[in-house]
């Protein structure tokens, strides 16, 4: 049992302005979608205690990372997300050294 998880990950953090949540969400989502047809291994996306919101995303590597930034999905995406962003904290890179996690089936997956 190695415990491995991706290579590279990165923990994004926002607070947002009161009434935009959905908006974000859903270009967020739309996002995420499309960097994962250029490498990503996937993202999620968490509300805290504290009221931000958490944002992480898996990639093979911080290249394949920039690889896929040179191709950006929708402007109009990327805009709905800025406009609900009151305040962005810096990105934090992690490097992952032991993963437990246990994802749930796939609804219609075999399990």
């Amino acid at each position: 049992m190695s415990g491995r998880g991706p290579g590279f990950v990165v923990l994004y953090r926002w607070r947002l302005h009161p009434g935009m949540e959905e908006a974000f969400i859903e270009a967020w989502s739309r996002i995420t979608a499309h960097y994962r047809e250029k490498g990503s291994l996937g993202s999620r996306l968490h509300r805290g205690s504290d009221g931000l919101f958490y944002g992480y995303a898996q990639w093979p590597s911080d290249a394949a990372r920039q690889n896929a930034f040179t191709e950006p999905g929708d402007p109009a995406d990327a805009e709905r997300m800025r406009s609900a962003v009151a305040e962005r904290f810096p990105e934090i890179q992690l490097e992952s050294l032991a993963d437990y996690l246990v994802l749930p089936a796939q609804a219609g997956s075999a399990g």
